[in-house]
């Protein structure tokens, strides 16, 4: 399936040095479908050159030029959808309808991010004296290595790659090993764009090695990366001993919020439409429903309705609406979590285990729990799986208390049609995003990113370039 790609370096394909491969697994049926070139020290040493040189010929390139070349970049995804979006299918399982939207929307931030490298402004300060002048400016930070997660394949690496190009820096991308096709297909456009050898670099192989190697570089000047948290704290030990420009996303567990006044009928398809998507692993996934008593039965009925509904299948087979789980671990970790609320006092509305008949792939059928006890484990880890805990509350400041009450601040929802709530709720949420009466937060021109534990620094909008710029200050006297 990769025999076209591997490693990118200094603008060409090669396999490792030493030959050295890993396989990849279709998660819906755990067979090979290939395999991926496993770097080595000298493999990452050759990206590091590349990228130093690439980064003193990319920084000089004026920004018109640049963004010329990123918008080619997002035409050429956009032409290629069809055939991104099969790669992605078939190394994550989900639906394809899902593939080609993500598709897209990585074309996006390519195609924002060629129109904001034109849009790096700097500041002009009133000098106290008449023979003073004071001027700020931004500049590339250097070299980039990014790391990204399974999930959103395309998307994610998108975001870090078009941003690192606007800003006029040079990149080394780290794909998630499970999904690597659609990155190595959002590469090859950059290659078939004109944007420079040396620019765009990408290596896949084991985390163990590529990740202390990069971020330990001196070459590499900023990190960013999108994962869990405990991988988000090892990088940032790594990257303190260099004192380097970092940028997390990281785990999230968002509370949604269903207040008396709200549409609960509304709210529930909104909320199920949501939490089944890429098979609820999404890191801004609504994982924890607050659902007011009074509307908790109309809420949690039609969620379970809506949920069992659900056709659970092979991304690329007709009519599939949720794939597989990405991995083994996953899924038994859900399971884990299903059995626990259970335990704990909760009742079952959908689904609750495997599928009947798949016997392979890492399927489970979405899950709704109703009445789950604050104290049960999905109710304070991040289950990243298709289950839905749903609780209840009669008061405000009782329930903004348990939705703040954990170490994640990634995203959070309100559902009300009453103004004075809907603005109270957002502003006392402790959350980098919030969605009222709305659940689709993620858009090339909005900044996406969280607080606490699930990170620091933002991605997309106009905020998401400056992660990648560093001010210069300079003071001149006449």
């Amino acid at each position: 399936m990769y025999q076209d790609y591997g490693l990118y370096i200094d603008g060409g394909w090669r396999k490792a040095s030493d030959g050295g491969e890993l396989p990849v697994h279709d998660p819906a049926t755990e067979a090979a479908i290939g395999a991926i070139p496993a770097a080595t020290a000298d493999d990452l040493d050759a990206a590091l050159r590349a990228a130093e040189a690439g980064f003193a010929k990319w920084r000089t390139t004026s920004p018109w030029e640049r963004g010329a070349l990123i918008r080619k970049a997002a035409e050429l995804i956009r032409a290629r959808v069809d055939q991104i979006a099969e790669i992605m299918s078939v190394e994550t399982g989900k639906p394809l309808a899902e593939a080609k939207g993500e598709t897209n929307a990585a074309a996006d931030q390519f195609e924002w991010y060629a129109e904001e490298t034109k849009r790096i402004y700097g500041q002009t300060i009133e000098g106290r004296t008449p023979d003073v002048r004071m001027t700020v400016r931004y500049q590339p930070v250097g070299v980039v290595a990014a790391f990204s997660a399974w999930n959103f394949p395309a998307l994610l690496p998108a975001r870090k790659i078009a941003a690192a190009l606007g800003a006029g820096c040079s990149i080394i991308v780290k794909p998630a090993g499970e999904a690597p096709g659609s990155c190595m297909a959002l590469i090859q456009a950059c290659h078939d764009a004109g944007i420079p050898a040396g620019v765009v670099n990408f290596v896949t192989g084991k985390s163990s090695l590529i990740a202390p190697y990069l971020v330990g570089s001196p070459i590499v000047k900023k990190v960013s990366l999108t994962g869990s948290v405990p991988v988000g704290r090892d990088i940032l030990h790594l990257a303190a001993d260099g004192v380097k420009k970092v940028t997390m996303e990281l785990g999230g567990h968002g509370p949604v919020i269903v207040f008396e006044d709200a549409d609960a009928i509304a709210a529930a398809r909104a909320c199920a439409a949501t939490k089944f998507r890429n098979c609820g692993q999404v890191c801004i996934s609504p994982s924890r429903f607050y659902v007011h008593e009074s509307s908790y039965e109309e809420f949690a009925k039609e969620f379970a309705r809506i949920a069992a509904a659900l056709k659970v299948g092979r991304g690329m087979d007709k009519g599939v609406e949720m794939g597989p789980m990405a991995n083994r671990r996953g899924l038994d970790g859900a399971l884990a979590l299903i059995a626990d609320a259970v335990e704990r006092g909760a009742e079952v509305l959908a689904g609750g285990g495997r599928p009947n008949g798949r016997d392979k792939g890492f399927f489970l059928q979405p899950t709704v729990l109703g009445r789950v006890a604050d104290d049960a484990r999905i109710m304070n880890e991040e289950p990243f799986a298709p289950v839905a805990p749903i609780t209840t509350f009669t008061d405000f400041d009782d329930v903004m208390a348990r939705a703040n009450s954990l170490p994640f601040g990634l995203a959070g929802y309100v559902f009300t049609n009453d103004l004075q709530t809907a603005h109270l709720a957002s502003e006392a949420m402790e959350v980098g995003m919030v969605g009222v009466n709305e659940m689709l937060l993620a858009t090339a021109e909005a900044p996406f990113g969280g607080i606490k534990e699930s990170g620091m620094g933002r991605e997309g909008g106009s905020l998401g370039i400056k992660d990648y710029l560093v001010p210069k200050y300079i003071r001149m006297k006449l």
